[in-house]
């Protein structure tokens, strides 16, 4: 949750403060960065504090969420959902859209995606029935997906979030399946922490070695 700002300083003109606020809004910017920020906008960059006006109008008024994944988009199907080129079949559902992008930079999945926009979190007030999941089951019953890939974060919201879906699909006759944990790529086991270490060892796979 945002930061909230403390109360108007009697001398803080009223705009000034109500910009304040509103850069408040933002995750980890409390009131001392968003004075700052405000601060800096107006004395400093007035041509970048236009831009920035100008940008978030024009993405209020044009982005829109995307029918099929949910994501946003300028149309009302988005390039990916659009394009012939993807393998229909994989359904890889993720909390965010900039989960979304960080799949799409390992250009390893081909698939289709669906955005939940959220996770389950009843202390944020963000329930299953918040996250409209009515229209993800809609799309795995589609008869096009075979397989649904929940990429949700490992995270004590993004496992519950992952259960409720599993739980929830688990009579669609597509197969479920959850992305793998362990060691990173170039990891040393030296400096693997020993939660990760051990979900490594549980989820060790078998190598097929050539005889």
């Amino acid at each position: 949750m945002a930061a909230s700002t403390p109360g108007r300083a009697d001398l803080t003109p009223r705009v000034l403060f109500g910009l304040q606020e509103a850069l408040c809004r933002l995750p980890g910017i409390g009131p001392k960065s968003a004075q700052r920020m405000a601060y800096h906008l107006l004395q400093h960059d007035r041509p970048g504090a236009a831009q920035l006006a100008f940008a978030l109008q024009h993405a209020l008024a044009d982005l829109r969420h995307c029918r099929r994944c949910n994501t946003f988009s300028e149309t009302d199907l988005c390039e990916r959902c659009a394009s012939p080129r993807r393998d229909a079949a994989q359904l890889c559902v993720v909390e965010t859209p900039v989960d979304m992008n960080m799949l799409e930079q390992t250009q390893a999945y081909r698939g289709l995606y669906y955005v939940l926009m959220g996770r389950v979190s009843p202390l944020d007030g963000m329930s299953p029935r918040a996250l409209a999941l009515e229209k993800l089951a809609e799309r795995v019953a589609d008869g096009q997906v075979k397989e649904v890939i929940l990429a949700t974060n490992y995270t004590n919201e993004g496992e519950a979030t992952a259960h409720y879906l599993s739980t929830l699909l688990a009579n669609s006759g597509v197969q479920i399946s959850r992305l793998a944990r362990g060691v990173p790529v170039g990891g040393e086991l030296e400096f693997v922490d020993p939660g990760t270490l051990a979900q490594a060892l549980r989820e060790r796979i078998g190598l097929h070695v050539k005889k």
